[in-house]
């Protein structure tokens, strides 16, 4: 533990970043596993845009799980080491694909980047001003979430116009 790095972190309890961090760390992990499986089972129109950018976006995941597992490390933490901790402890849950068309797959990782960002707005409101470095992880998290989110609405938005389209001239 960074004794020293410790001391910068005014107005708010080391073990409550802690729990709050092992939370998202959670929902990474799930967001990671998520986009995975969506990527392998995923069908419909434009599948293959889907596919890339599912694939991109795990990668992200899994990334930003080592950003905050390295954290909540530097804080004198320990990640939850059990995946069966992460169903219990995560913010945005974990919803099995049930529905493999393209579009309602986009919906669902829309869903979970929505969670994400309310999950990485609160952190950073929380530790803005009392922890500054996990202020910045966080903030990091969230503009790469943001982005997701934009990607992914975008995507839909373009599949969802080009059917419209092809019905339209069917009709």
């Amino acid at each position: 533990m960074a004794r020293r790095g410790n001391s910068i972190i005014k107005g708010i309890e080391v073990n409550t970043v802690i729990e709050l961090l092992n939370r998202a760390y959670a929902d990474e992990w799930l967001a990671y596993y998520q986009y995975y499986i969506e990527e392998k089972v995923v069908k419909g129109i434009m599948k293959d845009a889907a596919v890339a950018e599912l694939q991109q976006h795990a990668a992200d995941e899994l990334r930003h799980a080592d950003m905050v597992a390295q954290r909540i490390l530097q804080l004198g933490g320990t990640p939850l080491l059990n995946p069966k901790e992460w169903f219990t402890h995560t913010n945005c849950g974990y919803e099995e694909p049930s529905n493999f068309d393209v579009v309602a797959i986009l919906e669902d990782a829309i869903k979970g980047e929505q969670c994400a960002i309310s999950t990485y707005s609160e952190l950073a409101e929380l530790t803005r001003g009392k922890d500054i470095v996990t202020y910045d992880i966080v903030s990091r998290i969230l503009a790469d979430e943001v982005e997701h989110e934009e990607d992914l609405q975008a995507l839909h938005d373009d599949i969802t116009e080009f059917v419209r389209e092809i019905r339209g001239t069917l009709a």
